[in-house]
């Protein structure tokens, strides 16, 4: 006794789906340039702060004694040259000596430039405007640049990593439309925007990795996500609850009746649906196939039809 359905056509769109994560547009952790003891800290946890704002600062007194050491050196060397100078106009002096005092000028003018931008090494400032994650320091602590102080994630803009199979390759394409569903969102799906995808595929995976802009989500880095994308037309096909394949160890199989005994069909499958399954090969619209009481059915045995469902019937049970 079994349960069957009829093979007809049914609308297919061919959606897919991929897992994906989501990204801050921008994400950086905070590093100090040089090494030493920390005189400034300024990350205010959880809060927005805007391009530029000074986060720590560094020890530099060295650093500024050496600076102040330079500004002396370049005075006295600036009026030496004025003094040569004069002589030089009035052939007092040999245009060699000169040089040498010019030189000298040029040469500390340059060390200050150099000592500058060492001091501006001791300060951190804000890359970008972006929300400042959790402090990992306190002030006075001495660090180096391998140190973390923080992270710093820009989370106005949010952007989506996911994978697809090589065979999407020629799919998705800059520009590409996705449907995303973010974990914990109630199921409501948003809008991306494919901006890049990875020149390679990986070789381990055989998959491609996607990259696109978020559009009115609001959704924390890094969690996880599901993507959906279109990998064809709407096109008319036939399929079958995923139940009524029995799994072989080289093909597929259904079983159909035929003159009121069972019979196996090898079949070959295209789209998965949640619960049903497209079938490219093997069958034909009209065929009687079962659906409920597969395992009970020997090829060439007689078979008694209990009733003939619909796939929307069976998409409710």
């Amino acid at each position: 006794i079994v349960d069957v359905i009829v093979a007809q056509n049914q609308s297919i769109t061919s959606v897919t789906e991929a897992n994906g994560s989501v990204l801050a547009n921008e994400f950086v952790e905070l590093h100090p340039e040089v090494s030493g003891r920390i005189i400034y800290l300024n990350i205010p946890e959880g809060t927005t702060v805007t391009k530029g704002t000074i986060l720590a600062r560094i020890n530099d007194s060295d650093l500024q004694a050496q600076f102040n050491k330079i500004k002396v050196q370049i005075e006295l060397s600036q009026k030496t040259e004025q003094r040569l100078t004069k002589l030089l106009s009035i052939n007092g002096i040999g245009q060699a000596e000169y040089d040498v005092a010019l030189n000298e000028v040029n040469s500390l003018n340059a060390d200050l430039e150099y000592t500058k931008v060492l001091i501006d090494k001791t300060i951190l400032r804000a890359p970008f405007s972006g929300v400042i994650g959790l402090r990992q320091v306190s002030q006075g602590a001495y660090v180096t640049p391998a140190t973390i102080l923080a992270t710093m994630q820009q989370v106005n803009k949010l952007k989506v990593d996911f994978t697809v199979p090589e065979e999407y390759s020629g799919v998705i394409r800059k520009g590409t439309v996705v449907e995303v569903a973010v974990e914990g969102q109630n199921n409501s799906r948003c809008k991306a925007v494919v901006i890049a995808r990875e020149p390679q595929i990986n070789q381990t995976t055989r998959n491609l990795l996607i990259r696109a802009i978020l559009s009115n989500c609001t959704a924390n880095p890094g969690t996880f996500a599901k993507v959906y994308f279109s990998s064809g037309s709407a096109r008319s096909s036939i399929t079958i609850p995923t139940n009524a394949i029995i799994p072989d160890d080289k093909n597929k199989k259904i079983v159909v009746i035929n003159g009121g005994k069972a019979a196996y069909a090898f079949i070959e499958t295209g789209v998965r649906k949640e619960g049903f399954v497209e079938i490219t090969k093997g069958i034909s619209v009209g065929d009687t196939i079962v659906v409920d009481g597969v395992l009970f059915a020997r090829p060439d045995k007689p078979v008694k039809i209990r009733s003939v469902k619909t796939n929307e019937q069976l998409s409710y049970k």
